[in-house]
């Protein structure tokens, strides 16, 4: 199998539709989709499962330990994250991943950011993004790595011991993800307006 899309999902019935469907619309079709939804107590695992993905259920109520299961179940070749209110751009994002591979260990590659715009692979600092979703990831590069047990940001711990492994890191000026930044209840949402997580 050449991809799995690993989707982390907490209640998310409203929104989780759009994700699912940028997903199930693409034309490359070698691929396992796997939604994980922690702590849930809404629809999404019911509607998760009508999309025929694989699906796990957990009570960890921490986003990083619910990426780090959807890597546990994983089998593809390379791995790609999404979160439960984000989407790829078009139907042709992972046909177009799949021709620009070379074997690297890490494909990073542009998105639009809701509200700013388009952003390239690297930030106006000139490093890389820290968000998982901005990348797609050799599985056995990634190898035992997983996501911390911390209240937040684990996806930048995960991000430092991999890129401190010295990887082969390709730079992609493509967009191909639309990041649904301060999504009303979303973490940043809520840190942005002091609320607690």
């Amino acid at each position: 199998m050449r991809f799995s899309i690993i989707i982390p999902a907490y209640n998310a019935e409203g929104h989780i539709r759009k994700a699912l469907d940028s997903v199930k619309s693409q034309t490359f079709k070698d691929y396992e989709c796997i939604v994980v939804c922690d702590s849930c107590t809404d629809k999404t695992l019911e509607i998760a499962k009508s999309y025929h993905f694989r699906t796990a259920e957990v009570d960890f109520h921490n986003d990083g330990l619910t990426r780090s299961k959807g890597l546990d179940m994983a089998n593809g070749e390379y791995v790609l994250f999404m979160d439960d209110d984000d989407w790829w751009l078009h139907e042709y994002v992972l046909d177009q991943i799949d021709r620009k591979l070379r074997g690297e260990d890490i494909l990073c590659f542009s998105f639009i950011f809701k509200g700013q715009g388009y952003a390239s692979p690297l930030s106006m600092g000139g490093k890389h993004w820290i968000a998982v979703w901005s990348k797609c990831w050799k599985r056995s590069f990634i190898g035992k790595t997983r996501f911390p047990n911390v209240e937040a940001v684990s996806d930048w711990f995960f991000h430092e011991e991999c890129f401190n492994k010295h990887p082969w890191v390709v730079d992609w000026d493509m967009p191909m993800y639309y990041y649904n930044f301060l999504r009303r209840g979303s973490i940043s949402d809520k840190r942005q307006r002091g609320e607690p997580i």
